[in-house]
């Protein structure tokens, strides 16, 4: 499917990243859509969660390009409102001293800065994406006291604090029970429908047709990426997870 590059979200070109020499990622070219609801799906150890950080600048890849709506990811003065990143909770260092209320106040930092204090509006926004995730009730809760599921959800709510136009997320799901799971869905829904660019790392298989209007399939190298009803298929699902043919049984 060809479409014209203004309408990327993000473009990627021969990116490769190795760790300890080791190829993790290799040569990958991905271009993304703008408006579309994307799963990145592929086994253990495919470089999922390495595609991510690279895309965001965390990890320095051997070799490759990434931009965000034309924009180098290097140049964080033009993207830093731009793009919200919701981290797997699990790596996460949680010992530090702060509320619920607090981090997802962080979400307004790229907008306000370091030295401007938020404000009444910012904390009654801070409180309304708190109401969308179900955490209005543990606002003053310490961070740390929180299950992995519910810090999850408080990512989340941070990211929405800042109105970004793209959202890349790991594994947004893992850890919370399929309430949880089922609003959080219907919320990266609405921001698709609202012409939000939403990025998700994602392992169950059998959602993928329900929750995603765009996948792509790596293992290493891109296997196959474009709209779910094309590419997610027997074929290519075989092909991404090679040998796993169990997994694939009821997911197509």
């Amino acid at each position: 499917m060809e479409l014209n590059t203004l309408n990327y979200a993000v473009q990627i070109e021969a990116l490769t990243v190795a760790y300890d020499s080791k190829p993790v990622l290799w040569d990958i070219d991905l271009n993304i859509p703008k408006g579309k609801l994307m799963a990145i799906i592929g086994p253990n150890g495919a470089g999922k969660t390495t595609l991510i950080k690279a895309m965001l600048g965390l990890l320095i890849p051997v070799s490759g390009k990434v931009r965000f709506f034309k924009e180098p990811i290097d140049n964080l003065r033009k993207l830093k409102n731009k793009v919200a990143y919701v981290p797997q909770s699990g790596s996460v260092d949680w010992d530090f001293p702060a509320t619920v209320l607090d981090i997802v106040l962080m979400g307004c930092y790229g907008r306000l800065g370091f030295i401007k204090r938020p404000g009444i509006k910012d904390k009654e926004a801070a409180m309304d994406s708190l109401k969308k995730v179900g955490m209005e009730d543990y606002a003053l809760r310490q961070i740390s006291q929180l299950s992995g599921g519910q810090q999850q959800r408080v990512f989340l709510a941070r990211a929405l604090m800042q109105d970004a136009e793209i959202y890349l997320m790991d594994e947004p799901f893992k850890g919370v029970d399929v309430q949880t799971e089922k609003a959080i869905i219907l919320l990266l829904k609405e921001l698709k429908e609202s012409g939000k660019t939403v990025v998700v790392v994602h392992h169950d298989l059998q959602t993928v047709p329900e929750y995603f209007d765009w996948v792509t399939l790596i293992n290493i190298k891109v296997i196959a990426s474009g709209p779910v009803e094309e590419v997610f298929h027997e074929q290519n699902l075989k092909t991404a997870y090679r040998s796993t043919g169990n997994l694939l049984k009821n997911a197509v």
